[in-house]
């Protein structure tokens, strides 16, 4: 088993940034690859980033290119979620994922196993 914890989501205008972070503990973070996905009330909860276990590989959908940055910390087992030029568009709830087909940068919900309870973003504008 995996658990993961977010942090870091609130409340800011548009055009602020914020940073999410993913605590994992359970089983070995390296052997996972990880993703963040969004869920918009009354939409379906879609990629918006993922990593490789060592960085090597990243995945950005199209909606967030250019403006958010995923990394991670396999000593400290966390993933982050660098959120720049925020728009009311990027409000929802942000949820953690990891994988174990952890050498790609998984696209597909069903390629994560395990799912972390998520954290709330807000953007005014």
């Amino acid at each position: 088993q995996v658990q993961l914890v977010e942090s870091g989501g609130g409340l800011v205008q548009a055009g602020d940034s914020l940073r999410l972070s993913c605590a994992a503990s359970g089983r070995t973070f390296n052997n996972y690859a990880m993703g963040w996905f969004r869920q918009a009330p009354g939409k379906e909860r879609d990629i918006i980033a993922s990593i490789s276990w060592n960085g090597g590989n990243t995945f950005y959908a199209d909606s967030v290119k250019g403006r958010f940055t995923i990394s991670r910390d396999n000593a400290k087992n966390t993933v982050y979620l660098q959120m720049n030029s925020l728009k009311p568009e990027d409000t929802a709830v942000y949820y953690c994922a990891a994988g174990s087909r952890f050498w790609v940068a998984l696209t597909q919900h069903q390629d994560y196993t395990y799912w972390g309870q998520g954290t709330q973003v807000t953007v005014s504008s």
